[in-house]
């Protein structure tokens, strides 16, 4: 069997656990289709699982690694998209952190039209967070405020746009007057400054948030409640500042708030596949247009895949970094 070099997580810990290795290169099972990698995006849930605190599903590849671009070289038994040949994006269980990977055909997706391969590996791990929490989940509508929380992260910057592009009035914080202008050239009638500025007071001001995706948590999650409009769903995402938080739940009555809150990669084959279809049906349509774009922060190449977990951990990036595999 012909192997193929990869970058493994020799044991937890920080960035410099991250090792160049070799792997024998995956076959497809039915409904799998292999990819030649040319692009990886890096994710916060990569450096989660390198730290040791996000476990892989016990069928997925051990290899970090959630999404993927390149060019589909095998397919198994029972797949009629993509084809042998055809450049794709993809969904990944794992294993995007080498040459070749395997992933369920369903989960793949066109490149958009006039998008190189680079931009384009940026594409499905943000945008099936997105769309599955902020619409699927968050339900937002045109005409809805929503505040982004980190909104100059890979997640922020896709969520800022898609609201945007379904008409929603869009807010966000950041932590810098540098982020807070890209927010706002992205399409956030307002950046908040969070070292600066209240969030609560300039939604309360607006009438409230019909919608927070909120990555951050802990102390956000209580001035989130008391912010929220009446009917207001308030999504989690992530925990960086902590899962706990004392809330006067009373609140949560007296607006009707819906509190709820997802992760991906544990989800099954067919959620993830029909994401993959609404994604295609409603979005992609915007990325082929133009009238929406991947936000790129930085390059690295495979084997300098510490750098680039590096580099996400200071939160000094704007958008989202990529690996340079194949």
């Amino acid at each position: 069997m012909t192997d193929m070099r990869a970058i493994e997580i020799s044991q937890p810990g920080g960035p410099d656990v991250l090792k160049p290795t070799r792997r024998p290169r995956p076959e497809p099972e039915a409904g799998q289709v292999v990819i030649k990698v040319a692009y990886a995006g890096v994710n916060r849930p990569d450096a989660l699982q390198r730290a040791g605190n996000y476990a892989p599903p016990p069928d997925a590849s051990d290899l970090p690694g959630l999404e993927a671009s390149g060019e589909v070289t095998a397919v198994g038994q029972g797949v009629s998209w993509p084809a042998v040949g055809d450049q794709v994006c993809a969904l990944l269980p794992g294993g995007g952190y080498a040459e070749y990977v395997t992933t369920p055909a369903a989960h793949c997706l066109p490149v958009p039209n006039g998008m190189g391969l680079k931009e384009a590996a940026c594409l499905p791990e943000t945008y099936f967070t997105v769309w599955t929490n902020v619409f699927m989940r968050g339900g937002l509508k045109a005409g809805e405020r929503i505040l982004i929380h980190g909104g100059s992260s890979g997640i922020g910057t896709t969520a800022i746009q898609l609201a945007k592009a379904f008409g929603a009035r869009v807010f966000a914080t950041a932590g810098s007057p540098e982020k807070c202008a890209k927010c706002e050239a992205l399409g956030a009638e307002r950046a908040i400054n969070y070292r600066e500025e209240d969030f609560v007071k300039v939604l309360k001001a607006e009438g409230g948030a019909n919608v927070i995706l909120d990555m951050v948590g802990g102390d956000y999650i209580a001035r989130d409640v008391s912010c929220m409009a009446q009917d207001g769903r308030l999504v989690f995402i992530a925990f960086l500042g902590g899962p706990k938080a004392e809330l006067n739940f009373a609140q949560v009555m007296v607006k009707r708030l819906t509190i709820t809150g997802s992760t991906l990669r544990p989800q099954s084959d067919a959620a993830k596949a029909d994401i993959a279809r609404q994604l295609r049906e409603h979005v992609w349509p915007l990325l082929d247009s133009g009238r929406i774009a991947p936000v790129m922060d930085s390059t690295f190449q495979l084997d300098d895949a510490a750098s680039a977990h590096a580099r996400m951990e200071t939160s000094q990036h704007i958008g989202k970094i990529v690996l340079e595999v194949g």
